[in-house]
């Protein structure tokens, strides 16, 4: 079953989890100004601190309580804004360099067979709740549920098989993002780390600052032109072997 599902995010082009290590105090320059009196004053900006007294009862809100949404939020979400990344690109080029349904087809066949070289492996070892978050993150970035993204790329066929799929372990790819309802604890995790206060935050969870999650790389290499060199290449191979065959042919009938 959990390969089965995690099979579908996979399809959705979003696609190692780091040793959990606290991050080594590094030296950096501080800021400074001169007063009137030509005394030097540094100054220095203090993140955000998120205080959680130890040794109380926690509370509801308390994201103490929630720690396994910060743990699998700090994993997958930097999927899903490489996959926004990529989405984006995958656009341009079909803006720019399709102009028929079968470069379409191929090229965006390509993307998938780069992205399951890409992702397959990272998606393989994530947990159910974390896939399923992440589909939840597409949505949001990608702007559409993950069902319009296969119905768009690939086809209403595609679509619809991974949406039967998808409802045999109780998910919908077409439920959208709901950030003032079901999703607004995401949102919130949303919005701390778009502030920049994440690692902050993380830290006051857990004691420790946040592992990285390392994507290999957040382009394609997948291009229209390639898919079409190599097709032009065939057929070059293709006719240099018939015109060769009927050569040697010539050639026996001579003798």
């Amino acid at each position: 079953m959990k390969k089965i599902v995690l099979t579908i995010l996979c399809i959705l082009m979003v696609l190692p989890l780091s040793a959990q290590r606290k991050r080594k105090a590094e030296p950096f320059p501080m800021y400074y100004t001169i007063d009137e009196k030509g005394d030097t004053i540094f100054m220095d900006t203090i993140d955000p601190v998120w205080v959680f007294p130890k040794g109380t009862r926690l509370k509801k809100g308390d994201w103490r309580r929630q720690y396994k949404m910060v743990y699998n939020f700090n994993k997958v979400y930097p999927y899903a804004l490489a996959g926004k990344k990529m989405m984006h690109q995958v656009d341009s080029v079909i803006a720019a360099d399709v102009t028929k349904r079968s470069q379409r087809n191929a090229y965006t066949h390509d993307v998938m067979m780069e992205l399951f070289g890409i992702f397959g492996g990272d998606i393989k070892r994530m947990s159910i709740s974390q896939g399923v978050m992440l589909l939840r993150l597409v949505d949001r970035e990608c702007g559409v549920p993950p069902f319009e993204i296969i119905k768009e790329y690939r086809s209403s066929f595609s679509a619809n098989f991974w949406q039967f799929v998808a409802k045999l372990f109780g998910q919908n790819l077409k439920k959208r993002y709901d950030p003032e309802g079901e999703d607004a604890k995401l949102e919130e995790l949303v919005g701390i780390w778009n502030k920049g206060h994440w690692e902050s935050f993380y830290f006051a969870v857990f004691y420790e600052y946040p592992p990285k999650t390392k994507i290999k790389r957040d382009y394609l290499k997948s291009t229209v032109a390639s898919r079409e060199d190599r097709r032009k290449r065939k057929e070059e191979e293709a006719e240099l072997m018939k015109k060769s065959i009927k050569e040697a042919k010539e050639m026996l009938n001579e003798d």
